[in-house]
């Protein structure tokens, strides 16, 4: 998280009023889903049950940590874990992750769906422009715009990244 960064909880019942705002959104059928873990997980399961996609696959990214300062944003992604080519080729595909921050890692999700021959669009919860790394680029869904550091239901007091809610997580 940013230093001094203004911190949202969001509620289950917020995370519902999200997803049924993106929900009239899409503009197309999609056969296939990439939900980016972990984050794209919860809004990704509960997006497949809504739009019926039943093609769901799952994408691992990490970018270098021991690369410092200015350089750290030029990283190249390495990819943990990402579906064969095979079960995205030719393929509408939704790729959906909670928030799009710098937008790093969803857009080398979407490069790579779209090297291995699918038609990827970008769905998130939260899209804050202020941290973007691409310009004019944005998700192709989003439900809302924010500039602060979003905390989501599933992320408050479980497992090893807990976020407590006193503050002091």
């Amino acid at each position: 998280m940013l230093p001094n960064a203004r911190r949202e909880f969001i509620t289950w019942e917020e995370v519902d009023r999200l997803i049924d705002h993106l929900i009239p959104q899409f503009r197309r059928e999609f056969t296939a889903m990439v939900m980016i873990t972990r984050g794209g997980i919860i809004p990704g399961g509960l997006l497949a049950q809504a739009l019926d996609i039943t093609h769901v696959l799952t994408a691992a990214v990490d970018f270098p940590s021991q690369i410092g300062g200015p350089q750290a944003k030029l990283a190249w992604p390495e990819f943990l874990q990402f579906p064969s080519d095979e079960l995205l080729r030719g393929r509408p595909t939704l790729i959906v992750d909670d928030v799009w921050g710098s937008g790093r890692t969803i857009t080398a999700v979407k490069n790579r769906v779209s090297l291995a021959g699918g038609f990827p669009e970008t769905c998130v919860l939260h899209f804050n422009p202020y941290r973007n790394l691409f310009g004019n680029a944005r998700p192709d869904y989003y439900a809302a715009i924010t500039d602060a550091f979003i905390i989501y239901p599933w992320e408050i007091q479980r497992g090893g990244d807990e976020v407590l809610l006193t503050g002091h997580g």
